[in-house]
């Protein structure tokens, strides 16, 4: 099973290499990158506080998204937002629309979803979805 990346996971990365700390990304596992979160994580090039933090940023993209793929929203993705807009709205428990874009990404392909700590509860609001937390390495 392959994992689809979460931008919470992604933050939680990038202050923890700011911190000097290491995080566990699952190396044993195929980790994939919906085309939302990459959306999200150019937002946060954009809005970087310095053109120096902007470089970073786009340099840690840029070396994750050399190792690891893109995931387009596709019509069998859509699929299975609907799927989970449906599931959750009857349930009262919805969720951020660009978090269960993730959660489809991730249901379609069969795969979970690393997250960081701030987005665990919600996802774990969707059926049959496996959600893996971002843990850091001692």
């Amino acid at each position: 099973m392959g994992l689809i990346l979460d931008t919470s996971a992604l933050i939680v990365w990038e202050r923890a290499q700011a911190k000097g700390e290491r995080v566990d990304m699952s190396p044993d596992e195929l980790i994939s990158i919906p085309a939302i979160v990459w959306a999200e994580a150019l937002i946060g090039v954009r809005l970087a506080a310095t053109p120096r933090q902007a470089a970073q940023r786009r340099a840690r993209l840029e070396a994750l998204r050399s190792v690891t793929q893109l995931i387009p929203f596709t019509p069998d993705i859509a699929e299975h937002y609907a799927d989970i807009y449906s599931e959750l709205s009857c349930a009262g428990t919805p969720i951020p629309q660009n978090d269960m874009a993730v959660a489809a990404t991730a249901r379609s392909m069969g795969y979970g979803v690393l997250v960081g700590a701030s987005d665990e509860q919600h996802y774990r609001c969707v059926q049959g979805l496996h959600v893996h937390v971002l843990t850091f390495v001692a």
